[in-house]
């Protein structure tokens, strides 16, 4: 035990950057840690069981206002990874931390605890969900992508605020104005959805991203770089694990949702081969074709349709039944009482 706390210490005090130690919540991971476990435990547990026999909350002003000030915020903090030096004088190949308390490398440092903050404001992402009881929305994805980001950067801060790693923070950050740029469009109402056709494309930006900083972050382990190689496993792997993760949601809510609407429409758009048919349209083995009419033109005028779909002849069932026997040759009473309708609501 004494071994493991004297290693933290000397990590803590001796081991990171001097000039972040004083600023909010740099003294220590357990606050950070604290308040990810307690976003977790509030949007998986108690604000379901708090929302569970109330009315969702409308929140449309809210939530234009919020998606408006995280794109503001996304705007910032991708100027300040630009005026870090990214596309200027920053090394793709390899950029070292600039540890001096000079003018510059003080504003990168100060940028990088910025964007730490910033993913606890999108702890609120999650809590807009639980507030209009979209719970659907709150997937093992969302919040562990949530409930992990603030941990991880505020390592990033701790140690290396500033050089090779900013890159995931400037990437991150333009993508996150194009994704409130959508969220904020599509608060607005149903109205806007006609223009928001891209939103698959959303999560492909996710991936193309996570793929980037891993090129970016294990190029390190081949060439010589001042670049924490810790810093370059926890980077990559970082960016390796929800890579799969974005990339499991997509086959979910966008590759295997696709496929099983080929399915669907190969097998007659939905309509079954006994008789069944989909918006009162009924199919081709002999059964009637629409609004009751048979398919000799027989008009069946009292059938009643139930709720459920199945067409029950509550009236002249047996005048019904001669019409038929004499249409078509012969149709016995067992036969007809199989045919099965479905109504539009089915």
């Amino acid at each position: 035990i004494n071994l493991v706390v004297d290693t933290y210490t000397d990590l803590m005090e001796n081991k990171s950057d001097e000039r972040v130690k004083d600023w909010p919540l740099m003294s220590s991971p357990i606050p950070t840690l604290t308040i990810c476990l307690t976003y977790a435990f509030i949007v998986k547990v108690v604000g379901p069981k708090l929302m569970e026999n109330r009315k969702p909350f409308e929140l449309k002003n809210t939530l234009i206002i919020y998606n408006a000030l995280q794109v503001i915020l996304s705007i910032w903090l991708f100027r300040e990874a630009l005026h870090a030096g990214w596309f200027t004088t920053y090394s793709f190949r390899c950029q070292p931390v600039d540890y001096s308390r000079n003018p510059h490398a003080m504003r990168v440092a100060a940028g990088c605890w910025w964007y730490y903050f910033s993913k606890f404001t999108e702890f609120f992402d999650t809590f807009f969900f639980v507030l209009r009881k979209k719970n659907s929305h709150i997937s093992r994805l969302h919040v562990i992508h949530h409930g992990v980001m603030p941990l991880s950067t505020w390592f990033g801060v701790k140690f290396s605020p500033g050089g090779h790693s900013t890159f995931f923070g400037m990437l991150n950050t333009f993508v996150h104005i194009v994704m409130y740029s959508y969220y904020l469009l599509a608060a607005f109402g149903p109205h806007m959805q006609k223009y928001l056709w891209w939103k698959k494309y959303l999560t492909v930006l996710q991936m193309v991203q996570f793929v980037l900083v891993m090129i970016h972050a294990f190029q390190l382990l081949f060439i010589d770089c001042n670049y924490p190689k810790a810093f370059v496993w926890w980077i990559g792997l970082h960016a390796f694990m929800f890579y799969f993760l974005f990339k499991d949601f997509y086959q979910q809510a966008y590759t295997f949702k696709q496929k099983r609407k080929v399915s669907v429409t190969q097998n007659g758009n939905g309509a079954m081969k006994n008789g069944s048919a989909v918006n009162g349209t009924a199919i081709t083995n002999g059964s009637a074709k629409v609004n009751g009419t048979t398919s000799n033109g027989t008009s069946v005028t009292n059938g009643s349709i139930h709720k459920n779909g199945n067409a029950l002849l509550t009236q002249h069932k047996n005048a019904i039944n001669a019409e038929i026997h004499a249409a078509n040759g012969f149709i016995s009473n067992e036969t007809l009482r199989n045919r099965t309708f479905i109504n539009n609501a089915s």
